[in-house]
């Protein structure tokens, strides 16, 4: 496995993250913890080492999940988690407060079952606390020693910049993909000046861009997909538009629609790491191999060109989230 290096920081990991999420939150019922357990292993045997979950999945039931894969495993690879939110019954609201990370941040390590986070994102900002003060809350948990590197999640270049002078940030994790390349408009010119790495969540489109969802497709309970907009039956189909690009691509490379879309963003800048996530063994080998496959300039150029004249139907959420990612 090819290696990149996520910011300035000295945090280095696999050139392909996995994405803990649908493990057990989002995605349907809950899958047999035992064989997701052994899923964790095989990305792990297949040289993967960033591992990506949060307290809200679940919620707790996901760092559960992790720790428990990771007993016996923890060395050389880099658990990253999610905190920031007051989490009750009714729901979870942005909550950035010192005394509120601090204890998110001791109950993750339980969970985890590790004495330190390598990567600890702020899920949400807390549109009530300032940046700089989250900052300096996380600098006191990087000084005694729970926590190595830090980042944040869907946030605007502004508040990158503020929480940067504060404590330099390793990454900056965000929603990127074929289908959805906002970052590119304010954020990736940021992230180059100051040396942050990005983290691309949902790089296949929370499944769409594999071509394996039916137009016609329903979901389960606790799977949040048929609450997004993009998901809708009508946003499906009009989205076809989509899979017969990364078709094309996949015929010329040989290769299936999620590897393309996988290199296609490892191919933007070097300091990207994609997560995608599986519950099937089988699915983690196709998706690493995606690191082999190359673009030269001028098909790069092409292929950006093309997904630059495609009209996505549906936003990625519904409006109340979106007001939360800090756009």
């Amino acid at each position: 496995m090819q290696t990149r290096k996520l910011g300035n920081t000295g945090l280095v990991t696999s050139a392909i993250g996995f994405g803990c999420m649908g493990l057990n939150h989002h995605r349907g019922p809950a899958k047999d913890e035992q064989e997701m357990i052994k899923v964790v292993h095989g990305a792990i045997d297949a040289g993967i080492t960033m591992f990506d979950t949060a307290e809200v999945y679940g919620p707790y039931t996901n760092e559960e999940l992790v720790g428990k894969a990771f007993k016996g495993k923890r060395t050389g690879l880099q658990i990253a988690t999610k905190g920031g939110f007051h989490i009750t019954a009714s729901g979870n609201e942005p909550d950035s407060s010192p005394e509120n990370l601090i204890q998110e941040v001791e109950g993750s390590l339980k969970r985890l079952q590790t004495d330190v986070i390598d990567l600890y994102y702020i899920h949400r900002i807390d549109p009530t606390r300032p940046i700089e003060e989250v900052a300096r809350t996380i600098q006191g948990l990087m000084k005694a020693g729970k926590i190595r590197h830090w980042g944040l999640s869907e946030v605007s270049a502004e508040t990158i910049r503020r929480a940067h002078v504060v404590e330099p940030l390793a990454a900056v994790e965000s929603e990127y993909s074929v289908w959805w390349r906002e970052p590119e408009e304010k954020i990736f010119a940021v992230l180059e000046e100051l040396g942050i790495g990005l983290v691309a969540y949902s790089p296949l489109g929370r499944g769409y861009l594999t071509g394996k969802l039916d137009t016609n497709a329903s979901f389960d309970v606790n799977d949040n997909r048929g609450e997004l907009p993009r998901f809708t039956k009508e946003a499906l189909a009009a989205n076809q538009v989509v899979l017969y690009l990364l078709q094309k691509i996949a015929d010329e490379k040989q290769a299936t629609l999620a590897q393309v879309a996988i290199a296609w963003i490892l191919a933007q800048k070097e300091w990207i790491v994609p997560i995608p996530g599986t519950t099937k063994l089988t699915r983690i080998q196709e998706n690493i191999a995606a690191a082999a496959i190359q673009f030269s300039s001028s098909e790069l150029q092409s292929i950006n060109q093309a997904i630059a004249q495609l009209e996505i139907v549906g936003d990625r959420y519904p409006q109340s989230e979106n007001e939360r990612t800090g756009r």
